[in-house]
């Protein structure tokens, strides 16, 4: 497994080896000591699996009192993953970074506490799948605005299709701080 920085310091994509011969394929996903030695040590608790359709926009959400480390990759089709830092102090808030998802690369995007999370569906169908380092939890879902102008994150879609719910959620500028993490310096 490669580790490939981004631009935010943590956030970072994964590229497996990928075994391929007449068969098929194989690849090892996820083990835990390898993982830690790349700098992931978050314990994973929940798995979570969505299928959406090209120009379906998910996000971007938060988790504030139970917050989750994202570890997130595509097994059809291929997606545009959104990581912004939302962390109150950090030197890099307010800043966004993405990585191309796909099925055929099968990289990985690590997205640690504190970041707001989506992605936008690129190819006809895609399913991702997402590992997370705790439950979710209804009650403490947040998001961001995905259009927030002072973000400017570069989806590609003018109208994607999102949820009521993603429609209404503000700009980061107009969330109350009490509703943001804090940064906490390693």
């Amino acid at each position: 497994m490669q580790r490939i920085e981004t631009s935010i310091p943590g956030v970072f994509e994964l590229r497996p080896v990928i075994h391929r011969d007449a068969r098929g394929f194989f690849i090892e996903t996820y083990h835990q000591a390898k993982f830690a030695d790349l700098g992931i040590t978050d314990t994973f608790l929940q798995d979570n699996h969505s299928r959406s359709v090209k120009d379906t926009l998910r996000g971007l959400h938060y988790q504030l009192h139970q917050p989750q480390a994202k570890l997130c990759r595509v097994v059809e089709g291929e997606a545009l993953d959104v990581a912004v830092d939302i962390r109150l102090g950090s030197p890099h808030f307010g800043k966004w970074t993405s990585v191309i998802l796909s099925s055929e690369q099968q990289n990985q995007i690590y997205v640690p506490i504190g970041f707001a999370h989506g992605f936008l569906a690129l190819s006809e169908k895609v399913q991702f799948l997402y590992k997370c380092s705790d439950y979710y939890n209804p009650g403490d879902e947040h998001g961001i605005a995905w259009n927030d102008p002072d973000l400017d994150i570069r989806w590609g879609v003018a109208e994607p299709i999102i949820t009521t719910r993603d429609a209404q959620y503000p700009v980061l500028a107009q969330v109350p701080r009490k509703f943001l993490p804090e940064y906490r310096a390693k």
